[in-house]
């Protein structure tokens, strides 16, 4: 690899940005959800069974419940005749005695009677229904699941912090869990701006181009479990800007931008948000630049709940302190780059996550290509394994890193990360790569 160690003075690090990025996010207040509805939240306490599981001795197979004593002498040619005294399918409530000789034929799941001590699965039979021939002789408590064998109640089930998978609702509801305590999904406005904007499938204009960071920033949030809120796109116009972010702020524990970030004349999101103490400024990175972030005001508790909604993160009277406003360069590559860089970690950590960045792996270059002097390159690449499972790497397009080649995205599964310091990449170079699917 070549390097070269000039920067450009005024610009912040990947790193610094980040951690500017993490030390304003915490995961928002826990909220009370009926189970059904806390699939792939995190849980903010741990869930303690509130029952035993099973909660009582109840079958494993299809067959016969009765006293091991009376089939011992049972053999395939010498089989041992019970009375059948009684029919349990599953969710009988049904408790017969069982005297010598007698057995009870029971289904999976079934609760098993108190004078039964083990059960002869309907293969060992001859299926009788007023009498049954019993052709094996059982073992100690053959088939039956003894209560409590699973959890017993007050047993820790799930452990807080975990990201809740359909098993895990599973094993809560089991162990009596109706409701659970979460880390609420964050709700994140999306904002394009851009007079040349246009939706998808419009007739374009000398100038204009379809906007596809509002459909790109939506499916991301989505993604990584958060709520897409589509506040559209405005032009550049510094009222209408300011306009959407004060009407929906409120309803919002954060807000994405695309566009208007630079040093242009219609760079109205930092015309506008600068003067509200939202931080904008270089990163060295490529793509992405240009950076903006902080929070939105919305004014005092009084203003923020005359709002017809709230934000996930107010609760009672307590001031929404502004949603975090993270305000990303137009190009759909930067756009893509500076979400999985910044906006990804800070929403992971909102909703609770203790993983925030994305897997990461070595993988040799087969392709080669240039980085910019002194910034840090994400490049859209393509990361292949081999029959031995070593990995390499390739630019997922001719066109390298620009920031226009939005649709080389498409076939990229993976962001191979150029430190600042080196210039060129070569055939052969180790890289380390972020897989992004």
């Amino acid at each position: 690899m070549a390097h070269d160690s000039s920067t450009a003075p005024a610009s912040i690090s990947i790193d610094q940005h980040l951690a500017r990025v993490l030390e304003s996010v915490t995961a928002l207040p826990p909220i009370t959800v009926p189970i059904a509805e806390a699939l792939h939240r995190t849980l903010a306490a741990d869930v303690h069974a509130t029952a035993d599981v099973p909660g009582f001795d109840n079958s494993a197979m299809d067959g016969y419940a009765l006293r091991r004593a009376d089939a011992m002498a049972a053999s395939a040619d010498s089989p041992v005749t019970l009375t059948v005294v009684a029919d349990l399918p599953a969710g009988s409530a049904e408790n017969p005695r069982l005297q010598p000789g007698e057995a009870a034929r029971i289904m999976t799941g079934a609760a098993v009677p108190d004078d039964a001590d083990c059960i002869v699965p309907i293969e060992d039979t001859d299926e009788g229904t007023a009498t049954v021939l019993i052709y094996r002789a059982p073992a100690e408590a053959a088939f039956i699941r003894p209560r409590g064998t699973d959890v017993q109640a007050g047993d820790a089930v799930l452990p807080a912090g975990r990201v809740l998978g359909a098993r895990d609702l599973a094993a809560a509801a089991a162990s009596g869990v109706s409701t659970l305590a979460v880390h609420p999904a964050p709700r994140v406005g999306v904002l394009s701006t851009g007079s040349e904007l246009r939706e998808p499938g419009d007739t374009l204009a000398r100038g204009q181009i379809h906007d596809s960071n509002s459909l790109l920033l939506e499916a991301l949030i989505t993604e990584c479990g958060g709520i897409p809120v589509q506040l559209g796109s405005v032009p550049d116009d510094d009222a209408a800007l300011r306009a959407i972010l004060i009407q929906h702020a409120p309803t919002l524990d954060a807000v994405i931008t695309s566009g208007g970030v630079s040093v242009g004349a219609y760079d109205v999101v930092k015309a506008v948000l600068a003067p509200l103490g939202v931080w904008f400024g270089p990163v060295r990175m490529q793509p992405g630049k240009p950076q903006g972030f902080g929070r939105f005001p919305v004014g005092d508790a009084d203003a923020a709940s005359s709002s017809s909604s709230s934000a996930s993160n107010t609760t009672g009277t307590t001031p929404h302190p502004g949603p975090l406003l993270f305000a990303l360069p137009g190009n759909p590559v930067s756009v893509f780059v500076s979400f999985e860089t910044f906006v990804r970690p800070a929403l992971l950590t909102m909703a609770g996550h203790s993983t925030i960045q994305r897997p990461t792996l070595s993988a040799t270059v087969t392709t080669g290509w240039r980085s910019p002097a002194g910034r840090a390159q994400y490049m859209p690449a393509v990361v292949e394994r081999d029959d031995q499972g070593a990995a390499s790497v390739r630019p997922a397009s001719a066109g390298g890193a620009g920031s226009y080649l939005v649709a080389s995205l498409a076939g990229a599964n993976a962001l191979a990360f150029v430190p600042e310091e080196v210039t060129e990449v070569r055939e052969g170079d180790a890289l380390t790569v972020t897989l992004v699917s």
